[in-house]
């Protein structure tokens, strides 16, 4: 594993347990986001809460996933690097600054496990095997 997938990895862990929380405190109290009033996608705290919550489990477990050197973790993780960056996309009006760094890292993360090549392979392997 190389430090940009490690890094990856431990972000996309870090990342899932503050998305969960983030979707926990949406999901107990609906003073923490204040209301943004007419929005083109708008949906309730409830509802953003759920969506945090259960993106978030799934991108710390594929983070955990990576740090392990699971090869399933690294599709998945870019699969779902990408729906958290969309969701923070549409989440910007309640959170902006929150919303861009998660944004951002999450550009790296998809960058970094898209980038990866195993260091045992070489191109034309897969032509070459039985």
């Amino acid at each position: 594993m190389t430090g940009g997938v490690l890094f990856a990895g431990v972000l996309m862990l870090c990342q899932g347990v503050v998305a969960a929380l983030e979707g926990i405190a949406a999901l107990a109290d609906g003073d923490v986001y204040g209301d943004v009033g007419a929005y083109v996608y708008r949906i309730s705290l409830t509802g953003w809460g759920w969506i945090h919550l259960v993106l978030g489990v799934c991108v710390a477990v594929t983070g955990a996933g990576l740090l392990k050197g699971a090869r399933w973790a690294r599709v998945t993780g870019i699969v779902f690097a990408s729906l958290n960056l969309f969701a923070h996309f549409l989440f910007l009006p309640y959170a902006p600054l929150w919303s861009v760094i998660v944004i951002a890292l999450d550009i790296f993360v998809i960058w970094a496990l898209a980038a990866y090549r195993d260091p045992g392979w070489a191109p034309g392997d897969a032509l070459r095997r039985p």
